[in-house]
């Protein structure tokens, strides 16, 4: 489990290695995923549906970080997140959002229902490791 500090001192939650990316583009997710495991140097578990990834979850598979796509059919980035969010394993995992939806009103909303941050579509793949990773750092602050 993850601790929480005050003010990010000696009881962060660490570095980030391990992403869960879930993306029904495959296009989309095969450049992502050389993004974030090539640049990046990060180690991903990659579904395509939000159901995937919660019986990962659900199966004890604990990433570091959801990197989570908002548009998908059958189950979208924020039911998937609600649905995170009731699994005891997954209470504490931070989620990034990816979208092309980011206008400040739409960014306040995701980050209303629990995202630590979002990712504009379509990104830069040799910016997309350092974009998560500064997401990351700012939420531990």
């Amino acid at each position: 489990m993850r601790s929480k500090g005050q003010k990010g001192q000696s009881m962060s939650r660490g570095a980030l290695h391990q992403i869960l990316y879930v993306e029904d583009d495959p296009d989309i997710r095969t450049v992502a995923q050389i993004a974030l495991e090539a640049v990046g140097g990060f180690r991903l578990a990659v579904c395509a549906s939000g159901r995937e990834a919660l019986d990962m979850v659900a199966g004890g598979f604990v990433p570091d970080l959801v990197l989570l796509d908002v548009m998908m059919p059958g189950m979208d980035g924020p039911t998937t997140l609600a649905a995170l969010r009731a699994l005891p394993s997954g209470m504490d995992i931070p989620v990034v959002f990816m979208t092309a939806k980011v206008q400040a009103g739409e960014i306040a909303h995701y980050r209303s229902l629990g995202a630590i941050g979002v990712v504009a579509k379509p990104f830069d793949p040799m910016q997309l490791a350092s974009q998560v990773r500064r997401l990351w750092e700012q939420s531990d602050a």
